[in-house]
């Protein structure tokens, strides 16, 4: 497959309660989602072409991973001690990366992941 047509990646949040989900994604990102489509979905931008969507999914709520890379993951940490989120310890990986993740109300993991192999290619 090649990658030189794709413009954009969504990543898809399933959860079953979403009107608590709504709510605690809202407190995640600081801020009103940018789209709600249709009832059930809410959808936050977080770069140019890169896209959380929180959608109402019984079946597969709950066991989702998002990675989403920081510039410096200390910084988001901290972004997060005063605010009722419960984020992980850092964790390192030499030469790789360093990651914390935080969990929301139905077991979905958001990893936020900081490169720091000294690789640009990326």
């Amino acid at each position: 497959m090649s990658t030189q047509n794709i413009n954009s990646v969504i990543s898809v949040v399933p959860v079953r309660n979403f009107e608590k989900a709504f709510e605690w994604y809202k407190n995640l990102f600081g801020r009103e989602p940018d789209v709600v489509p249709m009832e059930g979905i809410a959808e936050w931008q977080l770069i140019e072409n890169a896209w959380i969507q929180v959608a109402t999914d019984q079946e597969h709520a709950g066991r989702t991973t998002v990675v989403i890379g920081v510039n410096d993951v200390e910084a988001q940490c901290k972004a997060y001690s005063g605010v009722n989120f419960s984020i992980g310890e850092i964790v390192e990986y030499p030469g790789i990366i360093k990651m914390a993740e935080i969990t929301d109300p139905e077991g979905n993991k958001i990893s936020f992941v900081q490169d720091i192999s000294n690789n640009s290619d990326h």
